[in-house]
């Protein structure tokens, strides 16, 4: 307990005291009034001073709850100032009938309401919406009874003793009313809100007995403000105003909503139930002729205004059910339709791994005939054969090696796992990748030029990848320079920031006839090129850039860009003295 705490309930309590020392000590008389009825309004004062940072600090239910029991305390407030306004100011005893015992009467309506939101439990915001409209429902009903039941004795037929009996009688209902709603959720409540409840349950109970005992002293004329009697109502004030500077410590936390069990369910059918006894409360009372005419007319007046305001809220109630059953089918067709896509895409996804794993068995008995290709072009080469002869062998053994790094692409694609990644010399896989296109270079007259980094970091990459990506592109420049009738393919490779960047550029010897071959098609993915499609798909997957730039007189430059890992072993140099700034023409 804070500080603040400790002093605001110290206070309080040293003014109940003073109530019981003047009680004790004091004569009756207009200075125990007095005294009596000032201190009375600042305990109600404190409490309200008390109740009124809660239900600012608090969030949704909470709040409200707090700002409702806040309005409650208010009602009780002013009930106390019009009673000392007479009793102190004016110097006379209260009317009887009072007006503002309604006030009194309807001071404990908003505490019901505050009972009736359980703020201790977890509440979606579609069910309270209908909640509330149930609680605005009784809450007409508890006003249309003291309409029916109060009020005529006071205007329609003036008698003091049944407006005191009828008073007393509902007010005491509705008291027991109370008391019952805070036995209910203090039992169903836990942590912090179960001691909140608690002190209420109390504070409610002493101010409950205190105005049964004031009434019974009143009927044998031994109650005068000030007295005893009044002893236990100013306690029940204090522990109030104590309850509010007690929330502000405690850790009020809602429950999980299953919590609630069908709390909402009988909220409902109490309403429904109030709606129900309107005609035959208006038919007891038409067929009672124990009361005077203008009662009767006045309470089937008072009866007929409220049927029509509550049928007005019950329209309302059910249209925000109709919205809510609305929202609700628009939810499950939503989630059947996306019930039916995730079955297609289920289906497609096996239909895709039906065909990786036909792809992985094509592989595999590829894989047979090709490593006996291999087999066989390795011993023709080191057969007694020229050097054309030998030449011609070697570059078969070539191509059959590159055929068996597509296939292992292949296969890989089919296990659907990710690439195994080691550390490269980005530079040895370019240089491989440019001796398996030397031969096309050589027949069409092409000239290759190449300007490798002398200081490359090494890279995380798959190198039988990064190799299927540069056999790809080169290919493709290569073609697109025999349909233009020859030209140069030069490739640079450096290092900029934390990038290891590559460079393809292509320029042709006859720009003017350029064909409509484009070697930069694809590069999106877009599908039109299956082979650059999976190029740059394999880029990105080593979390690198694509990009192409088209220069004047038909140049091409495509751009590739792989990141450096931020690691001690990225920052290793490979030596490439004999690459750098090489040139030779096939």
């Amino acid at each position: 307990m804070s500080e603040h705490s400790k002093l605001w309930i110290l206070a309080v309590s040293c003014l109940v005291f003073a109530q019981a020392c003047a009680s004790l000590l004091l004569p009756s008389g207009f200075a125990l009034t007095v005294f009596s009825d000032v201190t009375q309004c600042i305990l109600l004062l404190c409490g309200t001073a008390a109740l009124l940072p809660n239900s600012v600090r608090g969030r949704g239910r909470t709040r409200l709850f707090w700002a409702l029991m806040t309005v409650g305390m208010v009602f009780w407030l002013s009930y106390q100032l019009l009673w000392s306004y007479f009793e102190v100011v004016q110097r006379q005893d209260v009317p009887d009938p009072f007006v503002g015992d309604i006030v009194l009467f309807l001071h404990l309506v908003p505490m019901m309401a505050a009972l009736a939101l359980a703020p201790h439990a977890q509440e979606n915001q579609h069910t309270a919406r209908l909640g509330r409209m149930d609680f605005v429902l009784l809450l007409t009903w508890w006003v249309y009874l003291y309409l029916v039941t109060v009020l005529p004795w006071q205007y329609a037929s003036i008698d003091k003793l049944s407006y005191q009996k009828n008073l007393n009688a509902l007010y005491l209902t509705e008291k027991l009313v109370f008391q019952a709603g805070l036995a209910l959720v203090w039992i169903r409540s836990k942590g912090g809100w179960r001691s909140m409840y608690a002190h209420w349950f109390g504070a409610s109970l002493m101010y409950a007995l205190s105005s049964y005992v004031a009434n019974w002293a009143i009927q044998r004329n031994l109650y005068y403000t000030g007295s005893l009697y009044d002893l236990p109502l100013a306690a029940s004030m204090g522990w109030i105003s104590a309850i509010g500077v007690l929330a502000q410590d405690m850790p009020l936390r809602q429950e999980p909503a299953s919590e609630r069990g069908r709390h909402g369910v009988w909220v409902a059918r109490l309403g429904m139930l109030v709606i129900f006894s309107l005609p035959l409360l208006a038919a007891w009372w038409l067929t009672n002729t124990n009361t005077p005419p203008k009662v009767r007319t006045f309470r089937v007046a008072v009866t007929l205004v409220t049927t029509l305001l509550m049928g007005g809220i019950v329209f309302i109630r059910q249209h925000l059910l109709d919205h809510e059953l609305i929202r609700l089918v628009h939810s499950s067709q939503r989630s059947f339709e996306d019930l039916k896509l995730l079955q297609t895409q289920l289906i497609q996804s096996e239909k895709l791994a039906s065909l990786g794993q036909l792809v992985g068995g094509a592989a595999h008995e590829l894989n047979n005939p090709l490593t006996a290709m291999l087999g066989y072009s390795e011993m023709l080469a080191a057969s007694g054969l020229n050097d054309e002869q030998r030449q011609l062998a070697q570059k078969i053994s070539q191509q059959v090696r590159r055929t068996k790094i597509l296939i292992a692409s292949l296969l890989n694609f089919a296990r659907q796992g990710p690439a195994e990644r080691t550390w490269i010399d980005v530079n040895a896989v370019v240089e491989t990748a440019l001796k398996q296109v030397a031969p096309q270079c050589s027949t069409h007259r092409i000239g290759v030029q190449v300007n490798l980094s002398q200081a490359l970091p090494r890279i995380l990459a798959d190198p039988n990848q990064l190799l299927q990506v540069f056999l790809h592109i080169a290919g493709n420049v290569l073609h697109t320079l025999d349909e233009e009738g020859g030209g140069t393919l030069r490739v640079a490779s450096l290092s900029q920031g934390s990038l290891v960047v590559l460079e393809f550029h292509s320029s042709a010897v006859s720009p003017g006839k350029r064909s409509t071959f484009d070697p930069t098609a694809d590069l999106a993915g877009d599908g039109r090129n299956t082979s650059l499609s999976a190029c740059y798909n394999i880029v990105r997957e080593h979390e690198g850039q694509v990009s192409c730039v088209k220069q004047a007189e038909g140049a091409t430059t495509i751009r590739i860009e792989l990141p450096i890992p931020e690691t001690s072993e990225a920052d290793t140099v490979v030596p490439q003295a004999s690459l750098t700034r090489s040139h030779f023409t096939f």
